[in-house]
């Protein structure tokens, strides 16, 4: 991921009772603020998890490397953001926002291109005012309460 201190980290409960780490991206004002920013892409891994929901290793590893490889990606070209990595409870989910599905799937394949296949699922939503971005952020504020 991006510097640290861009970034914040809050353990939430699913609905079945396991630990969600929810990471959020703090400094997206430019991208927020920019319209052409509308569409939230997610990009869902499920996997067999551990007692507690969480990868196992060799798993965690692997996202790892698809967490850098997707920093370093739109770091070169910013057609899109992530905002947002969500693990646990058997899923890891990695939040975008882009200008472009076209555009986003072709720097997806290229940052993916050195990778073995991966069990991802992709989802789009159109998101102009940010509000699931918003909805992550309250499990920051509401996780000292």
């Amino acid at each position: 991921m991006a510097k640290e201190e861009e970034w914040w980290t809050s353990p939430q409960e699913s609905e079945s009772g396991k630990v969600i780490l929810v990471t959020g991206r703090k400094d997206v004002e430019k991208f927020k603020n920019n319209p052409k920013f509308s569409i939230r892409v997610e990009i869902s891994w499920r996997y067999d998890g551990l007692p507690d929901g969480m990868p196992d290793y060799e798993t965690s590893v692997m996202m790892e490397q698809v967490t850098d490889a997707l920093s370093v990606t739109f770091a070169k070209d910013p057609v899109a953001v992530m905002t947002g990595v969500f693990t646990g409870d058997g899923e890891r989910d990695w939040v975008f926002y882009t200008l472009s599905t076209h555009i986003f799937g072709r720097k997806l394949n290229e940052a993916l291109s050195e990778l073995p296949l991966l069990p991802i699922e992709i989802s789009c939503e159109n998101d102009p005012e940010w509000l699931a971005y918003d909805e992550m952020c309250e499990a920051e504020i509401h996780a000292g309460d």
